[in-house]
């Protein structure tokens, strides 16, 4: 009887014992200084993370973890939004994401002014035709169908898209430079309605791109209207950001009012010396745009250059008719003449040349348009003609047009987010045979090293909420941008001494250092500063999916 009895109290101590012990999770996150995403500052605690959610922010002594990560010294912040990503073609050659995930990056943003989707088949045959290094077999249609092929191929990175008003432009009325007939303004939205339905974010519209530069304010409008109807957000590259800036912020500004919807401008900037001026008249439009009660917002790359193809500078008409047209156009001596005249040039020694399709020509990566035009002794106006038929493609480009003072103005502004405005990419093939910008490489840890350690212009906390709370309430994506109980365990945990980006104009293919773990989706994918391989990226929806009300996880929209 006694040892029985004996035996009966052991086993109950042993009982309260493991009930002192606390819960035990998945992972356990220790002595980080967590910085939240609502703008506080650090507090050291822990963090607990169940399957794909985080369960508890805190004091967790009395936890464990069948995981546990000691973050002591460490920043445990959420994990960061790319608000503009070019990752499209990149994540279906390398889901791996390495360029972003070495910096925190967990939700890659797509879909500034064209889109992975809806597509005919003529469009799907064009994109056969242009793929070059990276390709890839077509198997969806609609913009829904892309994103959950990424998921389903494995990414490491969350993915989301709007929807591009000029691929909408394009399957309704191809490269033509002429208004929609009310049938094909019908038929343009009712796709924007079905890709808001499969949970696209929203309407994005680059302006000064053919076909795009061929829409009209009122078609944007009504394109704006669907959208906002399934409490979307309308998210511009404007028309002009140099010249006609304001003009252009004006035309953004009547679209989101007539049309009842949040706005977004991608990459603000006030381009070219003679414009830098007006950056602080542009921050003050915005701001009484906001006082109005317009919900308008900013993102920003942090460099003064830009990238685009070298094909900007040449008027929107010899561009008319797509791609086939234009390369014939400038064959054409009329045209050839008329052009030089017509070109919005910059100084030549400020356009970079960093990527070709022509394997002959790629000898001249990371030259000036100064210098191939010296060296072929044409001028540089007839240089771009030739290197461009050459090429057969736009050849990309990094343009030195911005000010670094006020690359600071934009991020002392509350309202403005980040984005790289770039593929996520990796060093290594076929990569490396570009010279991109390094803001693919560089964005937001060029954010956390620059800007906030060495510059004080944001202080971290604040940095961290504008790269993860700030652009998920904007994009009123739910549960994600907060480390906070029960939102999706998206997480960056880095040393804010050590974060730096690495990647320069001449060399950019170098990875970030100082992200020591990032989970996405509560899976580790980057472990003690070392890429784990995992894939475990969703499709995450906007607020407008159909399926929001009868998926218990991933619910579409909601203020975070």
């Amino acid at each position: 009887m006694t040892g029985r009895i004996l035996a009966t109290n052991f086993l109950a101590l042993m009982a309260v014992l493991v009930a002192c012990r606390g819960p035990e999770h998945d992972v356990l996150l220790r002595g980080g200084t967590i910085y939240d995403g609502s703008g506080s500052p650090g507090v050291v605690g822990d963090v607990a993370i169940d399957g794909d959610r985080i369960v508890a922010v805190g004091d967790l002594s009395d936890h464990r973890g069948r995981r546990e990560v000691d973050a002591t010294g460490l920043a445990v912040a959420p994990g960061f939004i790319n608000m503009l990503s070019w990752a499209t073609d990149s994540l279906l050659q390398d889901g791996r994401s390495l360029s972003d995930i070495y910096q925190g990056v967990t939700l890659e943003v797509m879909g500034e002014g064209s889109s992975m989707g809806p597509w005919n088949e003529s469009m799907k045959a064009e994109d056969r035709e242009r793929q070059q290094e990276i390709r890839y077999d077509i198997t969806w249609t609609t913009l829904g169908e892309y994103l959950e092929h990424l998921e389903e191929r494995g990414v490491s990175t969350n993915v989301a898209s709007f929807v591009g008003a000029a691929t909408l432009r394009t399957h309704e009325i191809g490269y033509e430079n002429r208004p929609p007939s009310l049938e094909e303004m019908e038929r343009m939205k009712a796709l924007a309605a079905a890709a808001m339905e499969e949970g696209a974010l929203g309407v994005g519209t680059s302006l000064p791109y053919t076909p795009a530069s061929f829409a009209s304010t009122e078609e944007l409008i009504e394109l704006a209207k669907v959208a906002a109807a399934y409490d979307g957000m309308y998210i511009s590259h404007i028309r002009d950001e140099g010249g006609r800036l304001f003009e252009s912020m004006e035309e953004f500004f009547t679209i989101v009012r007539e049309a009842g919807i949040r706005g977004e401008i991608y990459h603000l900037k006030s381009s070219r010396k003679e414009n830098w001026s007006k950056i602080d008249e542009a921050l003050a439009r915005i701001e009484a745009a906001r006082e109005e009660g317009l919900q308008v917002t900013a993102d920003i790359y942090p460099y003064f250059a830009s990238s685009t193809g070298l094909n900007y500078v040449l008027p929107s008409w010899v561009k008319e008719g797509g791609h086939k047209a234009f390369i014939e156009r400038l064959q054409d001596p009329l045209v050839r003449a008329r052009l030089p005249e017509e070109m919005d040039m910059i100084p030549p020694e400020d356009i970079l040349l960093v990527s070709f399709r022509n394997e002959e020509l790629r000898h001249l990566t990371g030259k000036s348009l100064a210098e191939v035009s010296e060296l072929w002794g044409t001028s540089p106006e007839v240089t771009i003609m030739d290197l461009i038929v050459r090429d057969d493609s736009r050849i990309g480009t990094v343009r030195f047009t911005m000010s670094e003072d006020n690359v600071r103005k934009k991020m002392a502004a509350p309202w403005v987010s980040f984005c790289s405005d770039a593929g996520s990419i990796a060093p290594e093939p076929p990569f490396t045979n570009s010279q991109p910008h390094p803001r693919a490489y560089g964005s937001f840890a060029r954010v956390l090293g620059k800007y906030v350690r060495e510059e004080g212009v944001l202080s971290l906390e604040e940095a961290v909420r504008r790269l993860s709370a700030l652009p998920a309430a904007n994009l009123k994506i739910r549960d994600r941008g907060r480390v906070q109980e029960g939102y999706f365990a998206d997480l960056a945990v880095f040393d804010p001494g050590e974060i730096t980006d690495r990647a320069t104009f001449e060399e950019p293919h170098q990875l970030a250092t100082g992200m020591v773990h990032v989970f996405v989706n509560g899976e580790a994918v980057l472990r003690d500063g070392e890429h784990t391989g995992a894939m475990p990226g969703r499709f995450v929806r906007g607020p407008g999916w159909k399926g929001a009300s009868r998926d218990g996880g991933e619910e579409g929209g909601g203020d975070v």
